[in-house]
């Protein structure tokens, strides 16, 4: 069995020589032969073993008695041991707390550098039916990968190619003790109710079944691994960071067959988000469903994300607090103006430039001193907000003038313009007002324009009518 074990570690390359490996032990027989076998290999390796243990207060002494087993066998085998003891909170499902608490513990000690990697028990029994379970559930061929040998938060499974069986005979013929944890016996649990009757049940059908499940685990991994790599490829090409999270050219993901759309979808949910957790196939689904419509507007949310749909760009970002989105500051005749969104308005007064007119196509907007009246801001546009900009026959709403430059929604929250009292006469990318535009002749000039904090780009969204995706 050491063999097996050693084998495994070294082809998924789970640990490394002279490491430090904390090892999950609950005390349970998986936990116990972990750490025999560990103990057994630690030498060679050159590894310093701790003893992790959870005590989650659940079952009133029986918990009691199983923290006091573990210290017994941690005296035992020489191994230095860490209790933690942390009750599980009582309006959440039992057995999911449990196990985040304990991942929420080993890996405070992984980021701490206290241990470089932690062993957990998990055996290929184990990975057969978390499969089974997944598969009953609805899972993907993401869920269907089962328990990963090494996570990337660096808790590895040095027991995948070993089953319950070989387990306990190994306890047996060592004659190492164990202890049984009597919820296990409880079929409320549908983990328990798989690993008690459902999968004896199909396994008397088919002995081979839970290899068949293990193997079908390693194959879904590969493909996860293979399309995880790919995808953050492309995402690399297509996306970018803006407006608080990631947009997406629409066209990219009209462009691919559904199958690859979907993972591409919940690839660039998994960046946002940071896991994938609570993220469904029909979640999904919507996702792809909004980038087919023929344009427009639309939105999803799910647990950690917002994805907005507006006209050829998809944004996915994590859902923003409920926020006043207003803001109104005095215009300085020269000086620099902090907006929300990370930009700046630049203003400078200057005598009239021998170049100056009122063309709007270097950034900078140029109107008429004497032309503007007082006192000047700069606030966030507001419905019925309308103008006249240069170049133009005829006044339009700022809304219109979005819909005509097919400016995103999320670009439009804090769009800042500039007020002469109760006049428009300047707008981000729609530039100055016609009848307040410098010219030539023009004494005095101000002008305006935008520059990013430093780390962000000028806004570069297509114009009307240009192409976003070639």
């Amino acid at each position: 069995m050491r063999e097996v074990v050693e084998e495994t570690i070294r082809r998924h390359r789970m640990l490394e020589p002279g490491q430090t490996v904390g090892l999950a032990v609950s005390g349970g027989a998986d936990s116990m032969a972990l750490v025999d076998v560990m103990a057994g290999l630690a030498a060679g390796w050159r590894w310093s073993l701790q003893i992790l243990h959870v005590n989650h207060l659940l079952r009133g002494e029986e918990s009691e008695q199983d923290q006091r087993f573990v210290e017994a066998q941690a005296r035992r085998y020489g191994i230095p041991l860490r209790v933690e003891r942390r009750p599980v909170p009582p309006d959440r499902n039992l057995e999911e707390a449990a196990r985040l608490s304990r991942l929420d513990f080993f890996r405070r000690l992984l980021r701490a550098g206290e241990v470089d990697r932690v062993a957990t028990g998990h055996t290929r029994s184990d990975q057969a039916e978390t499969v089974l379970f997944r598969l009953l559930r609805g899972s993907g061929t993401a869920g269907l990968a089962g328990i990963r040998p090494v996570t990337s938060d660096c808790i590895v499974r040095p027991f995948l190619d070993v089953s319950r069986a070989q387990v306990l005979a190994y306890l047996t013929e060592r004659q190492l003790p164990w202890r049984e944890d009597s919820s296990n016996q409880s079929e409320a649990f549908a983990r328990n109710r798989i690993r008690r009757r459902w999968l004896p049940e199909l396994s008397a059908e088919n002995p081979s079944l839970e290899e068949t499940l293990a193997r079908t685990a390693d194959w879904a991994r590969e493909e996860e691994e293979f399309w995880a790599g790919y995808l953050r490829t492309a995402l690399a090409h297509v996306a970018r960071d803006a407006a608080g999270g990631r947009i997406l050219p629409v066209a990219v993901l009209t462009g691919l067959p559904r199958a690859a759309a979907r993972r591409l979808a919940r690839a660039a949910a998994g960046q946002i988000k940071g896991d994938l957790r609570g993220l469904t196939l029909e979640h999904v689904d919507r996702i792809v469903a909004m980038a087919e419509r023929a344009d427009g507007h639309d939105r999803m949310q799910a647990p950690g994300l917002d994805v907005v749909r507006s006209f050829s760009w998809m944004r996915f970002a994590r859902p923003e607090p409920p926020q006043s989105r207003d803001f109104c500051f005095p215009l300085p005749e020269s000086g620099r103006t902090p907006l929300p969104g990370g930009w700046v308005l630049r203003v400078e007064l200057t005598e009239s430039e021998p170049a100056g007119d009122c063309v709007y196509n270097d950034g900078v907007g140029r109107l008429d001193w004497f032309r503007l009246r007082r006192p000047l801001v700069v606030r966030n546009w507001r419905p019925g907000d309308q103008y006249q900009p240069a170049g133009r026959s005829a006044a339009s709403k700022i809304k219109a003038l979005f819909q005509e430059f097919r400016v995103p929604l999320w670009e439009r929250r804090s769009w800042p313009v500039v007020t002469a009292g109760p006049v428009v006469v300047w707008s981000r990318r729609f530039g100055p007002e016609a009848g307040c535009c410098a010219s030539p002749e023009s004494a005095k000039v101000l002008k305006i324009w935008e520059e990013p904090v430093s780390g962000r780009t000028a806004p570069d969204l297509p114009a009307a009518g240009e192409t976003e995706v070639s």
